[in-house]
């Protein structure tokens, strides 16, 4: 009998039964509120003059009006830089403890994001938030005393002058509080080694010892790391390691494209938990399972404002034009693209993330993540979001019962037109030609703009079939394995001269 997990699970349920949703537009101006109030000594609060806006009879539209959008190069450059001088009190009071180092899907250097223990004590949080809501799953009782497998970048953060770098993910898993230590895997000796290769052979040869029942991590490099234990091990799926294993607690990219992948590794189902966990903080995670979008976490240290995700508010590279229209929450409408801004307990200020989210249920606040700035493709007016691209791509393997689990586009000229160039990641045998008429198709019929585009400007679309272990290589020669690294679904047109040659010389 598992009367410890039964406890446990009594405990989350009666937690969840006496916690009342927070009435998500006042939990906001509050949140908004107390990061003015906090703020308004630093040189940043005194620059654009807090007070006067806590003064306000509106605070939300003050603070609006009054502060600019940031992206990172500008908040870095103005703001946070000061801070590796060795000024105090730039952006929140004190000096951060660590920074994120944020490589995220575009060139090697890597963002360092300022990282609080305001803002690590708001991770633990939403992350107990989250553990609440597994009240709404219909788990047994023995799920809760199982371990948890926690794949993320390594814990053993980099010393530099006055504070600790390394990757979200790292910092994160470094702050597991000691009651915690005793279902965390791998556990702090491998979570600490630096190379990911050595530290997925180490958690294959242990993971017969351990008892998972969830997993954490990015599609990509969970789905490898189940690969290499299935390998190791010499079984046909990883229940026959880890039979009690149940959940998975996914995030970072959208996991529909790895969905076909992880059911080839499994005997059976996995409950599927979606989050929004960046180097910038936890903002979603999903509540219930009768969705997959997440509830945004409206009441604990990041303030969210929204522009609306339109080609002409929208720069060539990624970034928001200075005069977009920004709203709050209560302004939003479902099912709507939207670039997220968000105010932090780390210093970040009017900050655009790079993602873009629509709004599913306005009165639970859920959203789903749509893409990224930066990956949309409108170079000749074709206006083509993640999303679509992977519903295209889901569409596609529907259509041929295949599975393509990564994928990269750009528009390149050819013979002097333009034409979309597609490289799908997938190991079935499909004819070029075929998929990429249906994927043109697929596209047409789902985007208007689109379909206006391919009559007009855009002359052609072509595919390419490669291996998908060609995308992981890829990220690996760029950046490094694991962690928050993520593919990059668009490129333009110089990156993708280089990951054409990349290629081809994988293929040597």
């Amino acid at each position: 009998m598992a009367v410890i997990g039964s406890i446990i699970k009594g405990i989350i349920q009666a937690k969840d039964a006496l916690t009342s949703q927070p009435r998500p537009f006042e939990a906001q101006e509050e949140v908004l509120k107390g990061l003015l109030e906090k703020a308004k000594n630093t040189a940043f609060g005194q620059h654009y003059r807090f007070s006067e806006i806590l003064e306000a009879d509106d605070i939300k539209a003050e603070f609006s009006r009054r502060i600019p959008i940031f992206d990172y190069n500008k908040i870095n450059e103005e703001w946070w830089q000061k801070m590796h001088e060795g000024e105090e009190d730039v952006t929140w009071p004190g000096k951060p403890p660590y920074f994120a180092l944020s490589s995220g899907t575009t060139g090697k250097s890597s963002k360092r994001i300022p990282v609080t223990d305001d803002m690590v004590e708001a991770i633990r949080q939403t992350g107990i938030k989250q553990v609440g809501s597994l009240a709404n799953y219909d788990l047994p009782s023995d799920f809760f005393q199982k371990e948890i497998m926690m794949l993320g970048s390594s814990t053993d953060l980099k010393k530099v002058e006055d504070h600790e770098e390394g990757e979200i993910s790292g910092i994160s898993a470094s702050n597991i509080p000691f009651w915690f230590r005793n279902f965390y895997k791998p556990g702090v000796e491998i979570a600490e080694i630096e190379d990911w290769d050595e530290r997925v052979l180490q958690i294959a040869r242990e993971a017969k010892n351990w008892d998972i029942g969830a997993l954490t991590g990015i599609p990509s490099w969970t789905e490898l790391m189940l690969k290499k234990i299935i390998e190791f091990h010499k079984v046909s799926n990883i229940h026959e390691i880890w039979p009690n294993l149940m959940v998975y607690s996914t995030g970072g990219v959208a996991f529909e494209p790895y969905e076909k992948e992880f059911e080839k590794l499994v005997a059976h189902p996995l409950v599927v938990i979606d989050t929004y966990l960046a180097s910038e903080g936890f903002m979603a995670f999903q509540s219930r399972p009768e969705t997959r979008s997440m509830q945004l976490v409206v009441d604990n240290g990041i303030y969210f404002e929204f522009v609306p995700f339109k080609p002409e508010y929208i720069e060539e590279d990624g970034s928001v034009k200075t005069d977009a229209p920004v709203l709050p929450l209560e302004k939003v409408e479902a099912e709507k693209d939207y670039v997220l801004l968000i105010s932090t307990v780390s210093g970040a200020w009017r900050y655009v993330i790079g993602d873009t989210v629509k709004f599913t249920d306005l009165e639970r606040h859920e959203i789903r993540i749509t893409g990224r700035t930066k990956f949309f493709l409108n170079v000749v007016g074709s206006q083509l979001s993640v999303n679509k691209m992977n519903d295209a791509i889901k569409e596609m393997e529907k259509k041929y019962s295949i599975s393509i689990p990564e994928f990269t586009v750009a528009a390149v000229k050819k013979d002097g037109e333009y034409i979309h160039k597609w490289y799908l990641g997938t190991e079935d045998k499909v004819d070029e030609k075929e998929l990429a008429a249906s994927l043109d198709a697929a596209l047409q019929e789902a985007n208007k703009n689109y379909g206006v585009a391919r009559s007009k400007a855009l002359k052609g679309v072509e595919v390419v079939r490669v291996s998908p272990e060609v995308f992981t290589e890829w990220s690996a020669s760029n950046k490094k394995k694991g962690g928050q690294v993520k593919m990059e679904k668009v490129m333009k047109e110089d990156k993708f001269a280089q990951w054409e040659e990349f290629v081809r010389s994988m293929s040597n």
